[in-house]
Formats: structure tokens, C-alpha cells, sequence
């Protein structure tokens, strides 16, 4: 039976259920199910990200302008990428030039492969005339120390006879000089905001090879090789620079960029959710709300450590506001859930009739789940 509306809108504000829904499409589903129980009720679609993939997707939603860009791929073959526009801010979603899902028939080149394609995409957000660049890291298929990204923006890595370096961390155990080039001019007045939410620092047992590397197919010995390459550069950048930030929070982060954006580009670094709730203008979508829901694939305890979902219920408290979870699997316990400020967390694998249910059938159980929500919340 529909629930009778109140007074105060409903913010949808979901991250991407992985594999199955992209953030703006879950919040769809939610959104639709909360108006089906509550005919009356305005609901506000708002998919949110934490600074990985989906990024692109939550500025685009929040009204940005996509700008196709083909750029260099991780292996270096061209993709078909796009940064997200709006005024002099741009936003730059690392996983569009260098992701794992850009490798092709996802074979993986731990040691070639690189970066290049995010500083292509820097490139044309520069020529748009951006002022200020967001770049969200997450989901790299390199580790190259962000060496590729900076050689698009002009800067020469040469080796001992002044030969550039080609692609990949392997490669930087050669580097003996660091030209910069036009770097500095090309980065004039320009802020970069590095949207990132791990603490690994460059190098060692925490460091991007170590830590990272492995997912993205690096044997112990191409672990050792790459740990080489990264110390040599960051030796290199240290002897340019005059400082070292190689044990930086997020240093480590998507394979060495997060080392390279704060060495030498200047950027700053912002906890992911927290950079994108203020970029998609999240505080202003939900004065006066009554319910704000959110959601990811899986709640866990990652969750907790500044995924999105836990970073919207942060931000809905501050406001003052009731926040409730969509999950597609709920690995907290419910004190856990609650202590996390929720006021309901439902699990698609709780609504599925069949194994698997909450993977084929992900659109239409997030509907029941936006139902089940205004049931609960919605009627007092």
C-alpha cells in the first residue's frame, strides 16, 4: 500500500554497485522504488563516487559536460576516454586512460605498462581552459610512479646516453636525468585536487609495487623490479625538486600517480568522498531533506575507512538527517551498520529469491529495496 508523503524531499545518492550497477542507474532504481511506496514524495537522484571509477559518471549526473578525448591506454593503444567539464573545473578519472578495464583482452603488463593517458587527459582539460583540475585515482593498471603522466605534459625521462625512456616502471631503473620541460608554465594558476582515499606511501612494504602491485599481475620478481624502477625515480624527482615526498600520504596511490601529482604538480590531496560530495554540490541537494539513502555493492568494512556510502552518512549527519543503505551484500552486522550512523541498511542478497538473483536481477531488487525503504522510514 503507498505510504502517505511528508514534508521534505529524498536525496538518492548511491555509489556504483560493482559489476552490476553504475552509480546513476542505481539511484535511478532506488529513486523509482521510493516514488512507487510514496507517489507524493519528491525524490533527487545524486550517484556519488569516492574519487576511483565512477568518478567521470557522478559529474556527468551532477550536470557536468562529458568531452570525449582519445587518449593512450595503459599498453599504450588508443582508447576512447572522457573528462567531465563545468565552468573552470574539470575532473580527470584516472581509470578512463589507465584502468585495468583498459587493458586489452584484459592481459595485464606490470612492467610496461603506464600512465601517459592521464596526463593526455590533464592536457585537454588545460586547453579547455580549466583552472581547476579534480583528479580521482583509482583502479590503475600501472605502476609507473605517474612517469608517463608527467612525459605528456612535456617532461623528458632520459636515461645515461639522454634517450627518453619508454612506458612503464621497469624502465625507471635507467632514468639519470629529469628534464621538466615546460611543466611549470603549463601549470600556471592552475590548483590540482587529487581525490584519493589510501595513505600508502611510494615505496616499501606499504608502497604501490608491494601493495598493489600484484593486482595488477606483478610477480615477486617484477614486484622487485618495479620497487627498483620507483626508487630510482623517486632518488631523481628528490634531486630536482630539493624535497622528497616519497613517504606522503597516498604517495602510493594508483601506482606511484599520487608520488608524481604531489612532486611535481603541485597538487593537494583530499579524501575522495569528501572532494566529491563538495564537487557535486551535495550539501546543498539535501537542505531541508527528510531521507537521504545511499549504497554500494558491498557493505563492509571498507566501508567504514572512507568508501562513499560512509562518507554521504557522515555528511547526512552533520545536515541533521536520517541516512539508510542499499547494498548488494551486507557484511556488517547490524550494531556495526547502525553505529555507522544508519537508520536502515537493506542487502539485495536478502530480497532475492535465488542464488545469483542480486546480480541479474540488481535493477529490479534496488526498486524493491526503495519501497521497502519509504515502508520503513518514509510513513512516521
Amino acid at each position: 500500500m503507498p505510504v502517505t508523503p511528508h514534508q521534505g524531499h529524498v536525496v538518492v545518492a548511491p555509489d556504483k554497485f560493482k559489476g552490476t550497477l553504475e552509480g546513476a542507474e542505481a539511484a535511478a532504481r532506488i529513486a523509482a522504488g521510493i516514488r512507487r511506496a510514496a507517489p507524493g514524495t519528491e525524490v533527487r537522484e545524486l550517484p556519488v563516487a569516492d574519487g576511483g571509477e565512477g568518478t567521470l559518471a557522478a559529474a556527468l549526473a551532477a550536470g557536468f559536460a562529458r568531452v570525449p578525448v582519445k587518449v593512450a591506454g595503459p599498453t599504450g593503444l588508443p582508447v576512447d576516454a572522457a573528462l567531465a567539464v563545468h565552468g573552470d573545473t574539470a575532473v580527470v578519472e584516472l581509470a578512463q586512460a589507465c584502468g585495468l578495464a583498459r587493458l586489452p583482452g584484459g592481459r595485464t603488463a606490470p612492467l610496461t605498462a603506464g600512465s601517459y593517458g592521464v596526463g593526455q587527459l590533464i592536457g585537454r582539460a588545460l586547453a579547455q581552459g580549466a583552472e581547476r583540475i579534480v583528479l580521482g585515482l583509482g583502479g590503475s593498471a600501472s605502476t609507473d610512479g605517474g612517469a608517463g603522466m608527467l612525459q605528456a605534459l612535456g617532461v623528458r625521462l632520459l636515461d645515461a646516453e639522454g634517450v627518453e625512456l619508454p612506458s612503464g616502471g621497469e624502465a625507471l631503473r635507467r632514468l639519470a636525468e629529469i628534464d621538466p620541460g615546460p611543466l611549470a608554465e603549463v601549470l600556471a594558476g592552475v590548483e590540482i585536487v587529487v581525490a584519493c582515499d589510501v595513505d600508502n606511501p611510494l615505496l616499501g612494504p606499504r608502497g604501490a609495487a608491494a601493495v598493489y602491485g600484484p593486482q595488477k599481475g606483478a610477480e615477486d620478481e617484477e614486484l622487485a623490479v618495479l620497487e627498483e624502477g620507483l626508487t630510482r625515480f623517486a632518488d631523481q624527482v628528490a634531486a630536482l625538486t630539493g624535497r622528497d615526498v616519497r613517504e606522503a600520504s597516498g604517495a602510493g596511490a594508483a601506482g606511484g600517480v599520487g608520488f608524481a601529482a604531489l612532486a611535481l604538480l603541485g597538487a593537494t590531496m583530499r579524501p575522495g568522498i569528501e572532494l566529491l560530495l563538495e564537487l557535486l554540490g551535495f550539501d546543498a541537494a539535501v537542505r531541508g531533506a527528510r531521507l537521504v539513502v545511499t549504497g554500494e555493492g558491498c557493505l563492509d568494512a571498507q566501508t567504514l575507512h572512507g568508501k562513499a556510502p560512509a562518507g554521504v552518512a557522515a555528511a547526512a549527519a552533520r545536515a541533521g538527517i536520517r541516512v539508510a543503505a542499499v547494498a548488494g551484500r551486507l557484511e556488517l552486522s547490524e550494531a556495526e551498520w547502525r553505529s555507522a550512523g544508519f537508520a536502515a541498511a537493506i542487502a539485495l542478497t536478502d530480497l532475492a529469491e535465488e542464488p545469483g538473483d542480486s546480480l541479474t536481477r540488481a535493477g529490479e531488487l534496488a526498486e524493491v529495496a526503495g519501497e521497502r525503504l519509504a515502508a520503513e522510514l518514509l510513513t512516521r
